[in-house]
């Protein structure tokens, strides 16, 4: 009976989570816009990076919605981390072909420079409470790194790789990011990560 109260118990809290889950891009948020033709729009702003699509929205006009074509650059407070976080159009190609205008958000600039995008996927976990596994929408951050030719390059994910890009200032990194625990997964650490490098 206890086993069976705890499972209700996981599913109820597991449930009311996911209902009150909101994810950063389906809410409108305090920014603005820099449009190509030069023109600034302050008011607010719901991105969608999966579409590459800007909605704007300000007291004096409804709503007007803009491709990753007509923009250059768009900034919002995200009241769900409490942090300004700055975007830009940059061509990108993921298959090295045609290179379209693509949003990338800005998490570190130097020497380095890293970019990312995000994105829900379902994610499968053991659930330690009975026998078995759930799946659950979780929002994924994919890192990327501009180069100074312009040139964006997506990263694999891996320690290795990213030492490889700091070179000689290797063994320093990993003194930092061990020193401060810091992980390669989570979005903030690793801008802190290339962050340091750049002031190296």
């Amino acid at each position: 009976m206890k086993n069976i109260l705890t499972l209700l118990l996981f599913l109820t809290l597991l449930n009311n989570n996911l209902i009150a889950q909101r994810w950063p891009f389906e809410l409108w948020h305090e920014g603005k816009i820099v449009l190509e033709t030069g023109d600034t729009l302050k008011g607010n702003v719901k991105y969608d990076l999966a579409q590459d699509l800007l909605q704007y929205s300000s007291t004096n006009k409804i709503a007007e919605a803009y491709t990753a074509r007509k923009v250059v650059f768009f900034e919002i407070f995200d009241q769900t981390v409490r942090k300004y976080r700055q975007f830009f159009s940059l061509p990108y190609s993921a298959n090295n072909t045609y290179k379209t205008p693509v949003f990338f958000e800005l998490l570190a600039e130097g020497k380095l420079t890293l970019l990312c995008r995000e994105a829900i996927e379902f994610r499968t976990y053991n659930n330690p409470y009975f026998v078995g596994s759930y799946s659950r929408q979780v929002l994924v951050n994919y890192f990327f790194f501009l180069d100074e030719k312009g040139n964006i390059n997506a990263f694999s994910g891996r320690r290795s790789d990213l030492f490889d890009l700091m070179q000689n200032r290797k063994e320093e990194v990993e003194r930092y990011m061990k020193a401060n625990r810091l992980t390669i997964d989570d979005k903030y650490e690793m801008a802190q990560i290339v962050s340091y490098f750049n002031t190296l």
